[in-house]
């Protein structure tokens, strides 16, 4: 088989690789090393080339989660996962097939705290309608297991990712309206556009001690908005994940990419990552 038939599935197990390790630079990796692998077998008689590539793909996404394990790497709280960016005007055709859905950055937040099987489980099922029999073949469990390891992911992201507000023109308001409170100084302007639970994580990158923080509540946020709002003029509009957000650039260097979740209105997430080593 030529590699057109791999090429046709590309980007979807882009956008699997992508759910899955939360890195761009890794789903890359993990999709080249399914096409060598594509190349090396004999899929001639391969029925459904689709479902296999997904699976060699997933299990190459779970040897890098496994490698992390053993290196002892733990991750420190919160990490950002590489934010897809945009310009204000609209996504890149090859960055709207790795968003084929609402992928925010504050979802994709929560997929970091799972376990490498829970978030196979919930990426492949709820997001690529991959059958639990199928699922539990490559993570090595029962099907009734994966079922609960979807079930409970599921639990964890619809509590802390909410669905955000489908408009861009609606959360572009509401972050527009942010920023204005926060030049302002505006105290009360800020907590009447923030849900009265709202989060915000900022990743500051390791090693970078109180710089890396997690936020909660409309006072506190506000409070913390004020408190930078000197940046807001910096604050150039851009897609985030397919969703209203900001990169500060101040003298051509990037300061920040600020990712916001607008949900019924308000902003219910805010998801900064301000790793130097990452920004570029």
């Amino acid at each position: 088989m030529n590699d057109l038939g791999f090429e046709a599935h590309r980007p979807r197990l882009r956008a699997v690789a992508y759910r899955v390790l939360g890195s761009l630079t890794e789903a890359d990796d993990a999709v080249q090393e399914t096409w060598l692998r594509f190349r090396r077998a004999d899929v001639a008689a391969v029925e459904n080339l689709g479902a296999w590539l997904t699976t060699v793909v997933t299990r190459v996404c779970l040897d890098v989660l496994r490698t992390r394990e053993r290196r002892g790497e733990e991750p420190y709280d919160p990490r950002i996962p590489d934010p897809i960016v945009d310009p204000a005007s609209g996504l890149d055709p090859e960055h709207e097939a790795v968003l084929t859905d609402a992928v925010g950055l504050a979802l994709m937040v929560v997929l970091e705290t799972l376990t490498p099987p829970e978030r196979v489980a919930f990426v492949l099922h709820d997001m690529f309608a991959v059958p639990f029999e199928d699922i539990a073949v490559m993570i090595e469990r029962t099907p009734a297991a994966t079922r609960q390891l979807a079930s409970r992911a599921r639990r964890r992201v619809r509590d802390q990712a909410p669905a955000p507000d489908r408009s861009i023109a609606v959360q572009r308001a509401v972050v527009d309206g942010f920023f204005a409170a926060a030049r302002a100084g505006d105290l009360d302007a800020l907590v009447a556009v923030l849900d009265p639970g709202v989060v915000l994580r900022s990743d500051g990158g390791a090693g970078r001690t109180g710089l890396t923080v997690t936020v909660r509540g409309a006072r506190e946020v506000a409070g913390q908005a004020v408190m930078f709002g000197g940046f807001s003029p910096y604050a150039r509009p851009a897609l985030i994940n397919g969703a209203a957000g900001v990169t500060v650039v101040r003298d051509g260097r990037p300061l920040s990419i600020m990712a916001f979740t607008v949900a019924g209105g308000r902003i219910v997430a805010i998801d900064v990552l301000a790793d130097p080593a990452r920004l570029g």
